[in-house]
């Protein structure tokens, strides 16, 4: 993204949109509220879901290995539960103190952060899902997938889907 980006979006919208900037940063955060509802249910399930193996009959089967796995990814999706619901708490603080532009940006920053944390997330509980019922090479190749699906429609086909639009 060129330095006058931001600047060509803006007027975009007001071209097309006839939409002030306060419009389009109340726009902006409706649309990122939607988002983050799908994430947090989703990144919640999968944490309470995590929190509870180490409680289960079969969990001291995990070698040393696969219980590091397990924290790892138990680390990352509380992180990514605390990056997905952090613009709920900054809206809170932030409420009638006019400051939309920086709740959005910083809000945009943690969900992307959320979401990455989340893809860390899925792959691990893939990985330790799957050593745990087929062994270590099926858990390798399943955490492989599971990264290259991650990769493949969270980064490479929205950054293709950017560049394919950048002509518009």
């Amino acid at each position: 993204m060129d330095v006058d980006e931001p600047e060509r979006d803006q007027r975009w919208n007001r071209q097309q949109r006839s939409e002030t900037e306060t419009e389009r940063l109340d726009r902006n955060w409706a649309s990122l509220l939607q988002e983050m509802r799908v994430a947090q249910t989703g990144v919640q399930l999968l944490t309470g879901f995590l929190l509870t193996l180490p409680f289960q009959q079969r969990f001291d089967r995990l070698d040393d290995r696969m219980q590091a796995a397990y924290l790892v990814t138990v680390g990352c999706a509380i992180a990514s539960t605390l990056c997905l619901v952090a613009p709920v708490s900054m809206h809170r603080v932030l409420f009638r103190q006019r400051r939309i532009k920086s709740l959005v940006s910083a809000s945009h920053r943690l969900t992307i952060l959320g979401l990455g944390l989340l893809g860390a997330a899925l792959i691990g509980v893939t990985l330790v899902t799957f050593e745990m019922v087929s062994g270590v090479v099926i858990a390798c190749i399943a955490g492989g997938c599971a990264f290259v699906a991650v990769t493949g429609l969270w980064v490479i086909l929205p950054l293709v889907s950017r560049r394919l639009g950048a002509d518009e």
